[in-house]
């Protein structure tokens, strides 16, 4: 079985590290721990391993956020691989930094890129690891805040967040979506709660 595992970001040094780049930074930390590298690929950069007897395509598209839709659709032609083995990791400004939510289905939510991979799929039915960025921004500066880094205070939790979430795509990955959302939809982080 076969999975398109995509995180989703802005590519370009001047986005690296920022809470919109949150997809990415999740997908690093899971292909470090498979000892597999990124390559440059048609819309995106491209790293493939096997984990628990899958075979996984991971892909951080450079179509930037708003497109990234385009690239999912390639990649999951080029592999033929279905929609229902689709799973994205995306940052969301609705949960607080240290909370992330595993869904196998939803909306866009306001987000950019979720809404063009609805358009370019036709679906909005694929698994999705949602990871909150926080939302300490005043009213109309949205777009300032998910391009900016995180602070400093905040880097101990973004690293046991990015942790976690690389362990929540090798939990659904390993007992099934179903099984895995009750695990990490009801997991506290002690940081969360600070």
């Amino acid at each position: 079985m076969k999975f398109l595992i995509v995180g989703l970001g802005n590519i370009g040094a001047e986005y690296v590290a920022t809470r919109h780049n949150a997809g990415f930074m999740v997908l690093d930390v899971f292909a470090a721990r498979r000892s597999t590298t990124f390559s440059a690929g048609r819309l995106g950069a491209v790293a493939t391993c096997n984990f628990r007897g899958k075979q996984l395509v991971l892909l951080k598209p450079s179509t930037y956020m708003n497109a990234s839709g385009k690239a999912i659709a390639y990649w999951l032609a080029h592999e033929k691989i279905p929609v229902e083995q689709l799973f994205v990791v995306v940052d969301d400004l609705a949960l607080p930094l240290g909370t992330i939510r595993l869904r196998l289905q939803g909306s866009a939510g306001g987000h950019n890129g979720l809404k063009d991979i609805a358009e370019q799929l036709g679906t909005q039915k694929y698994a999705r690891l949602r990871l909150g960025i926080g939302h300490d921004f005043a009213r109309g500066h949205q777009v300032n805040f998910v391009l900016e880094r995180f602070a400093e205070e905040e880097q101990d939790l973004l690293k046991d967040v990015l942790e976690r979430s690389a362990d929540a795509i090798e939990m659904a990955l390993t007992m099934g979506f179903e099984r895995a959302m009750n695990q990490v939809n009801t997991e506290k982080s002690e940081d969360a709660n600070r």
